[in-house]
Protein backbone atom coordinates (compact mmCIF):
# COMPACT_ATOMS: atom_id res chain seq x y z
CA UNK A 1 0.00 0.00 0.00
CA UNK A 2 0.92 4.10 -0.37
CA UNK A 3 1.46 6.35 1.53
CA UNK A 4 -1.93 8.80 1.06
CA UNK A 5 -1.65 10.85 4.46
CA UNK A 6 1.93 11.94 5.45
CA UNK A 7 2.47 14.18 9.43
CA UNK A 8 5.69 15.40 9.74
CA UNK A 9 6.54 17.08 13.32
CA UNK A 10 3.08 18.63 13.24
CA UNK A 11 2.63 21.41 16.54
CA UNK A 12 -0.47 23.92 17.44
CA UNK A 13 -0.01 25.87 20.21
CA UNK A 14 -2.42 28.30 21.25
CA UNK A 15 -2.07 31.79 23.01
CA UNK A 16 -0.81 31.34 26.21
CA UNK A 17 1.25 28.77 25.47
CA UNK A 18 -0.81 25.77 25.64
CA UNK A 19 0.52 22.95 23.25
CA UNK A 20 -2.66 21.06 21.61
CA UNK A 21 -0.25 18.88 19.24
CA UNK A 22 3.51 18.28 20.39
CA UNK A 23 5.19 16.65 17.15
CA UNK A 24 2.95 14.54 16.03
CA UNK A 25 4.34 12.42 13.37
CA UNK A 26 2.40 9.59 11.38
CA UNK A 27 2.03 7.88 8.07
CA UNK A 28 -1.39 6.51 6.75
CA UNK A 29 -1.64 3.98 4.55
CA UNK A 30 -4.61 3.95 1.43
CA UNK A 31 -7.20 1.85 2.08
CA UNK A 32 -6.30 1.19 6.21
CA UNK A 33 -8.99 1.81 8.79
CA UNK A 34 -6.56 3.52 12.05
CA UNK A 35 -8.59 3.67 15.37
CA UNK A 36 -7.55 6.46 17.34
CA UNK A 37 -7.77 6.38 20.80
CA UNK A 38 -7.18 8.68 23.85
CA UNK A 39 -9.18 10.93 27.00
CA UNK A 40 -11.13 13.63 26.67
CA UNK A 41 -8.35 16.70 25.53
CA UNK A 42 -6.15 14.40 24.68
CA UNK A 43 -5.94 16.46 20.99
CA UNK A 44 -7.78 13.89 18.89
CA UNK A 45 -10.01 16.43 17.66
CA UNK A 46 -7.18 19.18 17.21
CA UNK A 47 -5.28 16.90 14.72
CA UNK A 48 -8.33 16.37 12.61
CA UNK A 49 -9.45 19.65 12.69
CA UNK A 50 -5.65 20.39 11.24
CA UNK A 51 -5.49 18.17 9.25
CA UNK A 52 -9.05 18.83 7.34
CA UNK A 53 -7.88 22.96 7.21
CA UNK A 54 -9.97 24.07 10.48
CA UNK A 55 -7.38 24.60 12.94
CA UNK A 56 -3.98 26.54 11.31
CA UNK A 57 -0.92 24.31 12.18
CA UNK A 58 1.97 26.24 14.27
CA UNK A 59 4.17 24.25 12.70
CA UNK A 60 4.82 20.91 10.60
CA UNK A 61 3.71 19.56 7.30
CA UNK A 62 0.72 17.69 5.83
CA UNK A 63 0.22 16.48 2.95
CA UNK A 64 -2.65 14.24 1.49
CA UNK A 65 -1.95 12.22 -1.46
CA UNK A 66 0.74 14.52 -1.53
CA UNK A 67 -1.23 18.01 -1.61
CA UNK A 68 0.39 20.10 1.00
CA UNK A 69 -2.67 21.26 2.97
CA UNK A 70 -1.63 24.78 3.33
CA UNK A 71 0.16 25.45 0.52
CA UNK A 72 -2.33 23.88 -1.91
CA UNK A 73 -5.63 23.52 0.66
CA UNK A 74 -8.07 22.77 -2.46
CA UNK A 75 -6.74 20.05 -3.71
CA UNK A 76 -6.01 18.21 -0.14
CA UNK A 77 -9.24 19.21 1.18
CA UNK A 78 -11.16 17.99 -2.36
CA UNK A 79 -10.08 14.07 -1.32
CA UNK A 80 -10.94 14.91 2.68
CA UNK A 81 -14.32 13.57 4.23
CA UNK A 82 -15.21 14.68 7.85
CA UNK A 83 -17.68 13.54 10.13
CA UNK A 84 -17.40 16.19 13.17
CA UNK A 85 -18.56 15.68 16.88
CA UNK A 86 -20.81 18.52 16.55
CA UNK A 87 -24.32 18.67 14.93
CA UNK A 88 -23.92 21.64 12.75
CA UNK A 89 -27.05 21.46 9.91
CA UNK A 90 -29.21 24.20 8.56
CA UNK A 91 -32.25 23.27 10.32
CA UNK A 92 -34.68 24.12 7.99
CA UNK A 93 -33.10 22.49 4.67
CA UNK A 94 -34.31 19.20 3.44
CA UNK A 95 -32.24 15.79 3.85
CA UNK A 96 -31.36 15.88 0.02
CA UNK A 97 -30.45 19.72 -0.60
CA UNK A 98 -28.24 19.34 2.07
CA UNK A 99 -26.39 16.41 1.01
CA UNK A 100 -26.95 17.54 -2.61
CA UNK A 101 -25.65 21.31 -1.83
CA UNK A 102 -22.34 19.68 0.36
CA UNK A 103 -21.21 17.82 -3.32
CA UNK A 104 -21.69 21.24 -5.15
CA UNK A 105 -19.31 23.01 -2.75
CA UNK A 106 -16.36 20.82 -3.97
CA UNK A 107 -16.76 21.20 -7.41
CA UNK A 108 -18.25 17.87 -7.98
CA UNK A 109 -20.60 17.66 -11.12
CA UNK A 110 -24.34 16.42 -9.80
CA UNK A 111 -24.82 12.76 -9.39
CA UNK A 112 -28.40 11.82 -7.90
CA UNK A 113 -27.90 8.44 -8.45
CA UNK A 114 -24.63 8.29 -6.29
CA UNK A 115 -26.59 10.88 -3.26
CA UNK A 116 -29.23 7.91 -3.68
CA UNK A 117 -26.95 5.26 -2.96
CA UNK A 118 -26.03 6.75 0.27
CA UNK A 119 -29.17 7.37 1.60
CA UNK A 120 -30.33 4.42 1.34
CA UNK A 121 -27.15 2.96 2.60
CA UNK A 122 -28.02 5.64 5.91
CA UNK A 123 -31.25 4.88 6.23
CA UNK A 124 -31.92 8.48 4.69
CA UNK A 125 -33.95 7.55 1.92
CA UNK A 126 -37.31 7.71 3.50
CA UNK A 127 -36.37 10.86 4.89
CA UNK A 128 -35.26 12.80 1.90
CA UNK A 129 -37.75 15.52 1.84
CA UNK A 130 -37.84 15.62 5.37
CA UNK A 131 -36.28 19.03 7.04
CA UNK A 132 -33.38 18.86 8.98
CA UNK A 133 -35.21 20.27 12.37
CA UNK A 134 -38.09 16.94 11.83
CA UNK A 135 -35.40 14.80 11.96
CA UNK A 136 -34.51 12.69 15.56
CA UNK A 137 -30.66 13.23 17.22
CA UNK A 138 -29.63 9.97 15.12
CA UNK A 139 -30.42 10.73 11.91
CA UNK A 140 -29.19 14.06 12.02
CA UNK A 141 -25.66 12.08 12.44
CA UNK A 142 -26.57 10.33 9.36
CA UNK A 143 -27.26 13.63 7.30
CA UNK A 144 -23.71 14.43 8.95
CA UNK A 145 -22.17 11.05 7.57
CA UNK A 146 -24.34 11.38 3.73
CA UNK A 147 -22.43 14.98 3.30
CA UNK A 148 -19.35 13.77 4.47
CA UNK A 149 -19.33 11.05 1.59
CA UNK A 150 -21.55 12.97 -0.69
CA UNK A 151 -17.94 14.14 -3.01
CA UNK A 152 -16.23 10.90 -2.88
CA UNK A 153 -13.86 11.33 -0.68
CA UNK A 154 -10.51 8.99 -0.36
CA UNK A 155 -9.92 10.21 3.24
CA UNK A 156 -12.55 10.07 5.64
CA UNK A 157 -12.47 11.42 9.00
CA UNK A 158 -14.88 10.04 11.80
CA UNK A 159 -14.89 11.93 14.80
CA UNK A 160 -16.66 9.85 17.15
CA UNK A 161 -19.53 9.27 14.64
CA UNK A 162 -21.34 7.35 16.49
CA UNK A 163 -21.52 9.21 20.32
CA UNK A 164 -25.20 8.80 21.86
CA UNK A 165 -27.16 6.91 18.32
CA UNK A 166 -28.30 4.18 18.40
CA UNK A 167 -27.01 0.58 18.25
CA UNK A 168 -28.83 0.07 15.14
CA UNK A 169 -26.83 2.81 13.56
CA UNK A 170 -23.73 1.95 15.14
CA UNK A 171 -23.96 -1.36 13.16
CA UNK A 172 -24.56 0.78 9.92
CA UNK A 173 -21.65 3.02 10.05
CA UNK A 174 -19.23 -0.34 10.53
CA UNK A 175 -21.16 -1.80 7.50
CA UNK A 176 -20.63 1.40 5.79
CA UNK A 177 -16.95 1.41 6.72
CA UNK A 178 -16.29 -1.65 5.48
CA UNK A 179 -17.75 -1.18 2.61
CA UNK A 180 -15.38 2.02 1.90
CA UNK A 181 -12.09 0.58 3.05
CA UNK A 182 -13.14 -2.23 0.34
CA UNK A 183 -13.30 0.25 -2.25
CA UNK A 184 -9.86 1.69 -0.99
CA UNK A 185 -11.16 4.66 0.89
CA UNK A 186 -8.72 5.33 4.04
CA UNK A 187 -10.17 5.70 7.24
CA UNK A 188 -9.32 7.70 10.52
CA UNK A 189 -11.64 7.21 13.09
CA UNK A 190 -11.71 8.31 17.30
CA UNK A 191 -14.10 7.02 19.58
CA UNK A 192 -14.61 5.98 22.91
CA UNK A 193 -16.14 3.53 22.07
CA UNK A 194 -13.06 0.74 22.29
CA UNK A 195 -15.31 -1.73 20.83
CA UNK A 196 -15.80 0.25 17.43
CA UNK A 197 -11.40 0.00 16.75
CA UNK A 198 -11.24 -3.34 17.95
CA UNK A 199 -14.07 -4.81 15.47
CA UNK A 200 -12.89 -2.57 12.59
CA UNK A 201 -9.91 -1.28 12.85
CA UNK A 202 -6.32 -2.23 10.67
CA UNK A 203 -4.16 0.11 13.25
CA UNK A 204 -4.48 1.65 16.53
CA UNK A 205 -3.16 4.88 17.79
CA UNK A 206 -2.81 6.68 21.04
CA UNK A 207 -2.92 9.80 21.87
CA UNK A 208 -2.69 11.48 25.31
CA UNK A 209 -1.73 15.22 26.03
CA UNK A 210 -0.97 15.96 22.45
CA UNK A 211 1.62 13.25 21.66
CA UNK A 212 1.49 10.06 19.92
CA UNK A 213 2.08 7.11 22.43
CA UNK A 214 1.87 4.59 19.68
CA UNK A 215 0.60 3.26 16.37
CA UNK A 216 0.69 -0.70 16.06
CA UNK A 217 -1.38 -2.71 14.02
CA UNK A 218 -3.95 -3.68 16.16
CA UNK A 219 -3.59 -7.81 16.44
CA UNK A 220 0.32 -6.98 17.44
CA UNK A 221 -0.37 -4.62 19.85
CA UNK A 222 -2.93 -7.70 21.19
CA UNK A 223 -0.29 -9.68 21.29
CA UNK A 224 2.17 -7.82 22.43
CA UNK A 225 0.36 -6.30 25.33
CA UNK A 226 -2.40 -8.35 25.59
CA UNK A 227 -2.65 -11.11 28.75
CA UNK A 228 -4.62 -13.46 29.62
CA UNK A 229 -6.36 -14.36 32.97
CA UNK A 230 -7.22 -17.81 34.17
CA UNK A 231 -10.09 -18.21 36.97
CA UNK A 232 -9.76 -20.72 38.61
CA UNK A 233 -13.12 -22.02 40.31
CA UNK A 234 -13.04 -24.24 43.18
CA UNK A 235 -16.07 -26.53 44.68
CA UNK A 236 -15.60 -24.58 47.67
CA UNK A 237 -14.79 -20.95 47.18
CA UNK A 238 -12.02 -19.67 49.94
CA UNK A 239 -12.22 -16.13 51.62
CA UNK A 240 -8.15 -15.61 51.13
CA UNK A 241 -5.44 -16.72 48.97
CA UNK A 242 -3.78 -20.25 50.63
CA UNK A 243 -0.69 -19.45 52.28
CA UNK A 244 0.91 -22.46 50.23
CA UNK A 245 -0.30 -20.60 47.03
CA UNK A 246 1.08 -16.93 48.26
CA UNK A 247 4.32 -17.48 46.02
CA UNK A 248 2.11 -17.47 42.61
CA UNK A 249 0.94 -13.67 43.40
CA UNK A 250 -2.48 -14.98 42.68
CA UNK A 251 -5.91 -12.50 42.76
CA UNK A 252 -9.23 -13.04 44.45
CA UNK A 253 -12.24 -12.68 42.75
CA UNK A 254 -15.40 -11.53 44.50
CA UNK A 255 -17.28 -15.10 44.31
CA UNK A 256 -13.95 -16.63 45.74
CA UNK A 257 -11.92 -17.71 42.82
CA UNK A 258 -8.95 -17.79 41.97
CA UNK A 259 -7.37 -15.51 39.34
CA UNK A 260 -3.76 -16.10 37.94
CA UNK A 261 -2.58 -13.97 35.29
CA UNK A 262 -0.03 -14.56 32.90
CA UNK A 263 1.88 -13.50 29.52
CA UNK A 264 0.79 -15.47 26.21
CA UNK A 265 4.42 -14.88 24.42
CA UNK A 266 6.10 -16.87 27.33
CA UNK A 267 7.73 -19.90 26.85
CA UNK A 268 5.90 -21.19 30.12
CA UNK A 269 2.72 -20.44 31.31
CA UNK A 270 3.21 -21.89 34.59
CA UNK A 271 -0.63 -23.49 34.51
CA UNK A 272 0.63 -27.03 34.82
CA UNK A 273 2.29 -25.96 38.11
CA UNK A 274 -0.44 -23.67 39.16
CA UNK A 275 -3.00 -26.61 39.16
CA UNK A 276 -0.51 -28.69 41.05
CA UNK A 277 -0.41 -26.40 43.44
CA UNK A 278 -3.83 -25.74 43.90
CA UNK A 279 -3.78 -29.38 44.08
CA UNK A 280 -1.47 -30.08 46.82
CA UNK A 281 -3.15 -27.02 48.86
CA UNK A 282 -5.98 -28.99 49.48
CA UNK A 283 -8.28 -27.31 46.96
CA UNK A 284 -10.76 -29.15 44.82
CA UNK A 285 -11.24 -27.91 40.79
CA UNK A 286 -14.47 -27.12 39.99
CA UNK A 287 -13.98 -25.48 36.26
CA UNK A 288 -11.39 -22.99 34.43
CA UNK A 289 -12.32 -20.08 32.49
CA UNK A 290 -9.67 -18.21 30.65
CA UNK A 291 -10.30 -14.35 29.40
CA UNK A 292 -7.87 -12.44 26.93
CA UNK A 293 -6.98 -8.70 27.73
CA UNK A 294 -9.16 -6.26 25.28
CA UNK A 295 -8.12 -3.39 23.62
CA UNK A 296 -10.18 -1.10 26.35
CA UNK A 297 -7.70 -3.04 29.16
CA UNK A 298 -4.60 -2.01 26.66
CA UNK A 299 -5.61 1.93 26.28
CA UNK A 300 -6.49 2.21 30.05
CA UNK A 301 -3.11 0.22 31.03
CA UNK A 302 -1.11 2.45 28.54
CA UNK A 303 -2.66 5.65 29.74
CA UNK A 304 -2.40 4.79 33.05
CA UNK A 305 1.40 4.13 33.14
CA UNK A 306 1.76 7.69 31.10
CA UNK A 307 0.04 9.38 34.13
CA UNK A 308 2.20 7.47 36.59
CA UNK A 309 5.42 9.02 34.86
CA UNK A 310 4.01 12.83 34.08
CA UNK A 311 4.89 14.67 37.29
CA UNK A 312 2.01 16.17 38.58
CA UNK A 313 1.55 20.64 38.85
CA UNK A 314 1.88 20.35 42.77
CA UNK A 315 5.14 18.25 42.24
CA UNK A 316 6.56 20.50 39.50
Amino acid sequence: MSTILSIRDLRKSYEGGFEALKGVTLNIEQGEILALLGPNGAGKTTLISTICGITTPTSGSVTVDGHDILTDFRAARGLIGLVPQEINLEPFETVWNTVRFSRGLFGKPRNDALLEDILKKLSLWDKRKSRIMELSGGMKRRVLIAKALSHEPQVLFLDEPTAGVDVELRKDMWDIVGELKSSGVTIILTTHYIEEAEAISDRVGVIRNGELLLVEEKDQLMARMGQKELEVQLTEPVAAIPAELAHLNLGLSPEGALIYTYDTRAERTGITGLLNDVSQAGLVLADVVTRQSSLEDIFVGLVSDQNANTPSEDAA
